[in-house]
């Protein structure tokens, strides 16, 4: 039944402590535990912070940032 539970929202995840793993160079399942740590002693204020990073990880395509490009100055 946990390991159900467990699977489900690994499924469901939205990829934020994966994609901060990867960014990061450590494992993904480090990550889940500090952030789990810093919700408890800050009171769940990183919730916000975790959601706000799931929406912009969804809709990154829409989120274009912008790459270097050359001025007409350079050449």
């Amino acid at each position: 039944m946990i390991n159900k539970i467990l699977n489900y929202f690994e499924k469901q995840a939205f990829g934020v402590c994966a994609w901060w793993g990867e960014k990061l160079g450590i494992s993904s399942q480090k990550v889940r535990l500090n952030f789990i740590y810093f919700s408890f002693i800050t009171l769940g204020s990183p919730l916000l912070i975790y959601l706000i990073m799931a929406f912009i990880l969804e809709h990154k395509e829409y989120f274009k940032f912008r790459s270097k490009k050359g001025s007409i100055w350079e050449l």
